[in-house]
C-alpha cells in the first residue's frame, strides 16, 4: 500500500516543507494559548488577558466619530454622487494619486513638517510586513546579511528571511546603556557577518523602537548613518510608531526621523545624493491610526530604481482602491489629523503610565520609554534563575497560571534573560486593572514560595495544563537566543 501521507511532502516547494517562518516562536505560540481562552470581563472573566499584540485600541472613537460625519466616504460617494463604479474597475498600482498625496502629507506632520516627503518618492503595500519583506528583495539577495539592533521585534525573523532568503546578523545592545546601539556593537556585527562570509548589505532600525518603546536619539542615529556611509551598505529606518511618540519631559528631543538627519546633512556632505539613495523609510497606518486590518503601508525612498522595483513588487499585494478612496479623505482633514495625532499621543502617554505606575506598586521595573503601545519590562528578579531557561519557565507561569499573554525577551533576540514586552494600548483602563491585580498576586505569593496551584487561585485563574503543541516547541525560543545554536553560528 502507497503511504500518500509520505509521498505528498514530494509535491510540495522546499519553501511549503521549511519550519523557518518563525509561527513556532513563543511570541506567536502565546497569541495561540489566549485565542484558545481569551479574557472578557463578563463572559469569560477567568481568561487570559492580550499584553503580547501591540495594537492601539485608544483612539477609535475618534475616527468613528468623523466617520459619522463624512458619511459620503464610507459611503463611496463624492457630492452625493456615487463612485462605486470608478473605484471597482482595474486601479494603477502606483495608487490613487489623491491617497499618495494625503499620506504624503500626514507623513509630513507626524514630524512637524521638519521633512517633506515627495507622494512619487511613495510605494504602497499591504502593511509594513510587505514594505520590509519588498525592501529586502529590492536590496538583498539570497545569503546577503542585514544587521539588526537586539533586542528587535520577533517578526522580522519571518517578514524579512522566510521568503527572500536574507540573513539577519544581530547588533547585541545590553541594559548598560538602555540598550542604545554603539558603534562598537556594530563594527562587532559588521566583524562576525565577514567571519561567516556574509555580504553585509545595510543595516535596519525601528524608531521608535519595538519592543522598547523609545525614540532613538539624535546623536544615535547620526552615528548609524556615518556607519553606513562608511561602508556603502543601505539604511532601513522602521518608522512604523512615529506618530505614538509622546515627550517624557521638556528636555527630551522625542521622535526625529532619519531623513531630518539626512536634511540636515544636505549642504555639508558632497555624498550626500549617494547617501540618500542609500535610505529608506518604512511607515503605515496599522500603530498611529490603529488600522492594522486596513492592511495599509509604505516604502519611500529617493532611490528611483529601489522604487521602480518595489511598485513592481507591490502588484502582489495591493492596497484596495476603496481603501485608500476613504482613507485619502480621513487624511485629507487638516482640522481631524492635527486634533487626532495630539489627542492619540496624550492617551497612549496616559495609559503607558497606568501600566508604569502599577508595576512599579508591586515592585517591578521597566526601562524609561518614550514611545510605542508597550514597554519592556525587568523580571528577573522573579526568574528561578538568571538565564534564558529560567525566563521561559517564568514566562510559562505568567502565561498559564496567571493569564496574561507577555513577550519573553529571548522572543526579541535579546542578550539577556529576564526582560519581557508588555502591552497596553489594546484593552481597556480596567482591564490593565486586572492584569496588574493578577501580576500583584503572583509576586506576593512567589515570595512566600507558594505553589503553582496557590498562584493560580491568587491570580483568580483556574487551573489549567499546557496544550501538548507548545509544550512540544518550548525548545524554540531556547534556540533563538544568543547563546543557542544561532550565537555558536556567528562565532
Amino acid at each position: 500500500m502507497v503511504n500518500k501521507v509520505a509521498d505528498e511532502p514530494q509535491l510540495l516547494s522546499k519553501k511549503a516543507g521549511c519550519n523557518s517562518h518563525g509561527q513556532d516562536s513563543s511570541y506567536f505560540l502565546g497569541w495561540e494559548e489566549y485565542e484558545k481562552n481569551p479574557f472578557d470581563a463578563v463572559a469569560n472573566p477567568a481568561g487570559i488577558i492580550q499584553m503580547g499584540l501591540a495594537e492601539n485600541q485608544l483612539s477609535f472613537d475618534l475616527v468613528e466619530d468623523w466617520l459619522e460625519r463624512n458619511p459620503d466616504a464610507l459611503g463611496l460617494r463624492r457630492g452625493g454622487a456615487s463612485v462605486f463604479r470608478d473605484l471597482a474597475l482595474f486601479q494603477d498600482y502606483h495608487g490613487l494619486p489623491a491617497f499618495k498625496n494625503a499620506l504624503a502629507r500626514f507623513m509630513s506632520e507626524q514630524r512637524g513638517y521638519r521633512v517633506a516627503f515627495d507622494p512619487s518618492n511613495i510605494v504602497l503595500t499591504a502593511g509594513a510586513t510587505s514594505a520590509n519583506e519588498a525592501l529586502m528583495f529590492c536590496l538583498a539577495d539570497q545569503g546577503d546579511a542585514f544587521l539588526i539592533p537586539t533586542p528587535y521585534y520577533p517578526g522580522f525573523d519571518r517578514d524579512l528571511k522566510w521568503r527572500t532568503g536574507a540573513e539577519i546578523v544581530p547588533v547585541h545592545c545590553t541594559s548598560a546603556n538602555g540598550f542604545r546601539v554603539t558603534r562598537a556593537a556594530l563594527d562587532d556585527a559588521y566583524r562576525r557577518a565577514q567571519k561567516r562570509r556574509l555580504r553585509v548589505k545595510g543595516v535596519l532600525i525601528t524608531n521608535p523602537s519595538n519592543p522598547l518603546g523609545t525614540a532613538v536619539p539624535r546623536a544615535d542615529l547620526e552615528m548609524i548613518v556615518d556607519f553606513v556611509a562608511a561602508k556603502g551598505i543601505h539604511l532601513v529606518s522602521d518608522e512604523i510608531y512615529s506618530g505614538t511618540a509622546f515627550s517624557s519631559s521638556e528636555s527630551e528631543q522625542g521622535f526625529v526621523s532619519v531623513l531630518e538627519v539626512l536634511a540636515a546633512r544636505r549642504p555639508l556632505a558632497a555624498d550626500y545624493s549617494a547617501l540618500d539613495d542609500r535610505v529608506h523609510v518604512v511607515y503605515s497606518l496599522s500603530k498611529d491610526l490603529g488600522l492594522p486590518g486596513f492592511r495599509v503601508g509604505a516604502i519611500y525612498s529617493s532611490n528611483a530604481a529601489v522604487v521602480s522595483a518595489a511598485t513592481k513588487m507591490s502588484s502582489f499585494g495591493l492596497v484596495s482602491s476603496q481603501t485608500q478612496y476613504l482613507l485619502a479623505a480621513l487624511l485629507g482633514d487638516k482640522d481631524f489629523t492635527r486634533g487626532y495625532l495630539a489627542e492619540n499621543k496624550r492617551r497612549i502617554k496616559e495609559r503607558h503610565d497606568q501600566l508604569v505606575d502599577g508595576l512599579k506598586a508591586i515592585g517591578i521595573g521597566c526601562l524609561e520609554s518614550d514611545a510605542g503601545l508597550f514597554c519592556w519590562v525587568d523580571m528577573g528578579h522573579l526568574m528561578h534563575s538568571r538565564s534564558f531557561e529560567g525566563e521561559m519557565s517564568l514566562w510559562k507561569k505568567v502565561v498559564f497560571d496567571v493569564g496574561l499573554n507577555i513577550s519573553p525577551g529571548s522572543s526579541c533576540h535579546c542578550s539577556e534573560p529576564g526582560w519581557f514586552r508588555v502591552c497596553f494600548a489594546n484593552m481597556s483602563a480596567k482591564t490593565l486593572d486586572v492584569a496588574m491585580q493578577r501580576l500583584g498576586a503572583f509576586v506576593e505569593k512567589s515570595k512566600m514560595g507558594a505553589g503553582v496551584g496557590a498562584l493560580r487561585r491568587a491570580a483568580g485563574v483556574p487551573a489549567r495544563t499546557m496544550s501538548c503543541p507548545l509544550a512540544a516547541n518550548m525548545k524554540w525560543a531556547l534556540r533563538l537566543t544568543p547563546l543557542s545554536a544561532d550565537r555558536k553560528a556567528e562565532r
